[in-house]
């Protein structure tokens, strides 16, 4: 079992930033995937960004530019630096871990775990 806790979301207005934090535990294996993936109301859930153990990255077309991911394997953290924030960023955010066997996964079937999310929400 892994074990997710995000932290970070909060309200924020249009053109400014947040800093979301994700803290994996448990039994984590060596060759992972962690990843974001934001679900608004009424919309399917979607995937934001993903790196691997081996730093290998992708993200949404939606986000490039503005969003960047990092993450820390001693620590089995992961962040999402988002700047540029629109108002349709707005939606409950998700860590997720999974296991990374080539590309980074985008979609939701393949992360195993999911934290509880936490809201971000940007006025215009």
């Amino acid at each position: 079992q892994v074990q997710l806790v995000e932290s970070g979301g909060g309200l924020v207005q249009a053109g400014g930033s947040l800093r979301l934090s994700c803290a994996a535990s448990g039994r984590t294996l060596t060759t992972y995937v962690m990843g974001w993936f934001r679900q608004a109301p009424g919309k399917e859930r979607e995937f934001v960004a993903g790196i691997g153990w081996n730093s290998r990255t992708d993200y949404a077309d939606s986000v490039k530019g503005r969003f960047t991911i990092s993450g820390d394997n001693a620590k089995k953290m992961v962040y999402l630096q988002m700047n540029s924030l629109k108002p349709e960023d707005t939606a409950v955010y998700f860590c997720a871990f999974g296991f990374l066997l080539g590309s980074v996964p985008t979609r939701s079937r393949d992360y195993a775990y999911w934290g509880q999310g936490t809201q971000v929400t940007v006025s215009s």
